[in-house]
Parts: C-alpha cells; structure tokens; sequence
C-alpha cells in the first residue's frame, strides 16, 4: 500500500470524528492487513445459456463480473472457483441467478449455495461429490430466501476465537481476514478501563464470538444479538467449553427493542459492534445508562459520525481510536473507537 493510501483512510476516521464534535481526537496509524488473505467472499453466480458467471456484482450495478483473478482473496479459496463453476454448471437448482457464500474456517471452506430453484435429488448428489473431491467441512443449500440447510457436512465447521471453537452458522459474518480480526482485537482490549474480577461488561451485537471471547478473559460478558444462527453458535460454545460463569448470549433484536438502561446500567464498559447502518435506534437508551467506557467497532464512518455526534453530546471524549485497512483498494476504513467520561 502506498502512503496516500494510507493517509486516505486515516483522513476518513480523522474527518468522521470531526464532524461529530471530535476535531481533535488522537487516532493510531493505519493498521494495514496483507494482501491475499480475506477469507470470507459472498459471489454472484448468473446463467444466460451456456455462459455462467461467477464473481462480484459490478459496482452500481446487477451484473455480475466473472472472477478469474483476485488479489486479496486466500488463494485457497480462488483454487476453489474452477471446479465450483463445474459444479454450478450441472445444478438444475440454479436456472438464472443465485449467490455463493464461501468462509474458509479454521481447517477449510463451509459453503453455502443459494440458488433459484428447488435442488433435485441429482442435485444433491453432485454436491455431496464436489465437498468430497474439495475437502469442503460443510455445504449447505437455500432456494430464494429459504433459511440454508446442511447438504453434507464432512468435518466440524470451526473458527476459534480467543482459542474458543465455534460452530457458525452457514454464512455467518466473519472479519474479513484473520489479520484484521486480530488488529482490531487488541484495539478493542486494549481501550478496556482497569477491570476488577467482578467487573461486567455488555456486548451488543455480538454476532458468533469475534469479540465476546477475548472479552471474556477479561471481564464476565453479557452478549447481545439479533440473529438466531449467531446466538445458537455462541450459546452452544458458552455450554460446550464450560464458560456459562464467564459469559452469557441473548437473542435481541436491538435495532427493534434495544437495551434499557437498567440494562446497562453498572456496566464496566459498553462494547458494541453494529451493521453497516450504526446503531441509531439504541444509542439514546445506551446514552443513558451513563456507562464510563464506551467502544465501538464500526466499518461505516458516516453511521459512526452520526451516533459519535450523540456521545459528544452526552459528555464523551475520544480516549483512543485505531483505522484498520480491511478493505484494500476500497474507500472503506473499519476502526474501533474508544469514548469514555471525564479525565
């Protein structure tokens, strides 16, 4: 990456924090990840007669560019687009359009195929051969909007967190690459407040345990999340590994009932992580329960403006803040920013 680069994404979260009452926030450098690392990939697959594409969407747009090249993907998962358009190729499941979610977790690729027709049994049988001749742990199958379902799973799906293993769901949000993941980690940690063995502190929108986890070394955790495939992954490790006294996960949908104060209130910190759009709904309530030490993930600086703005308003500073460069290439900055009252 070259230093223009690097001072773009800088001058992203330096100008979001600005227009939310914060000009002079001290910000970290840019935490670069590698190239050829992203482990997570959501593709277009279209049909037009003979020709099948298979990549990304073209940028505002609906056609789908075919994929042959990709320099920041795991090249473990580029190998693997060949022998999946074979694959896509044959399925009566797919007549003209549908989507390819690949994750490559701990030990390989967990696949899910959503296509716009119902899989026939001739279908099924030729996924079942495909994850056996790609070493694939799990493929699972969705017709529309249908929730996916196992076709064949050949080892347990796991990704560790903090040294937690974890069955995600199919599809399920992960950081972008491992490297990324960890950077923003450490930032994460690092922007906790002095904690104490009876210290607490709420998650919201917690997702499978990218942070609950390594939280959870620190502090009893009280996880919040919206979707039920992430909180049965979570909850499921919590009872697995015997972390019940350490750390607990509710399903909320916190953009529809978000947290009360009374939910929050006596919290250590607040750690929250929301989608792409922020956490509007839920930053008034979070306001009130007057928590010292507020951190937030965010990979939208327009949203993290917006809800920042609030925190300004109610009395926070920025202790801290760290740009991370998980979309090479892109405009886009994730960065994790610490608030927190007083000195």
């Amino acid at each position: 990456m070259d230093d223009r680069h690097a001072i773009d994404k800088f001058s992203r979260l330096k100008n979001a924090l600005a227009r939310a009452g914060f000009p002079a926030a001290p910000i970290a450098p840019l935490v670069e990840t590698p190239l050829s690392t992203r482990r997570r990939v959501d593709l277009g697959v279209t049909r037009r007669g003979a020709e099948l594409s298979l990549g990304l969407h073209q940028a505002r747009g609906a056609e789908v560019v075919d994929m042959q090249e990709c320099v920041l993907l795991r090249p473990e998962i580029l190998r693997l687009l060949p022998p999946l358009r074979g694959l896509l190729r044959h399925l009566e499941a797919l007549r003209r359009a549908g989507s390819v979610i690949i994750n490559w977790l701990d030990e390989g690729p967990d696949i899910v195929l959503r296509l716009d027709a119902a899989f026939t049994g001739p279908d099924r049988t030729k996924i079942i051969a495909f994850a056996r001749a790609q070493n694939a742990l799990r493929i699972s199958i969705a017709t529309g909007n249908d929730e996916p379902e196992p076709a064949i799973m050949l080892a347990p799906p796991v990704i560790s967190f903090a040294g937690v293993k974890v069955e995600p769901a199919p599809g399920a949000f992960l950081q972008a690459s491992a490297e990324g993941e960890a950077a923003l980690v450490e930032a994460v940690l690092a922007g906790l407040p002095k904690l104490t063995k009876k210290s607490c502190i709420a998650e919201l929108f917690a997702g499978s345990g990218t942070l609950s986890f390594p939280l959870a070394q620190r502090a009893r955790v009280e996880a919040y999340e919206g979707h039920a495939g992430a909180v049965a992954a979570q909850d499921r490790a919590i009872r697995t590994q015997n972390l019940a006294g350490r750390m607990s996960i509710a399903q909320r949908d916190l953009h529809r009932r978000p947290l009360q104060p009374a939910d929050m209130a006596g919290r250590a910190a607040l750690v929250l992580d929301p989608p792409y759009t922020g956490a509007a709904v839920q930053m008034r309530f979070l306001i009130a329960a007057n928590v010292p030490r507020v951190i937030y993930v965010s990979c939208n600086q327009d949203a993290l403006a917006a809800d920042a703005t609030q925190l300004h308003r109610a009395g926070y500073n920025v202790l801290n803040a760290t740009p991370i460069d998980q979309f090479p290439f892109s405009e886009n900055v994730e960065s994790v920013v610490v608030f927190g009252k007083g000195k």
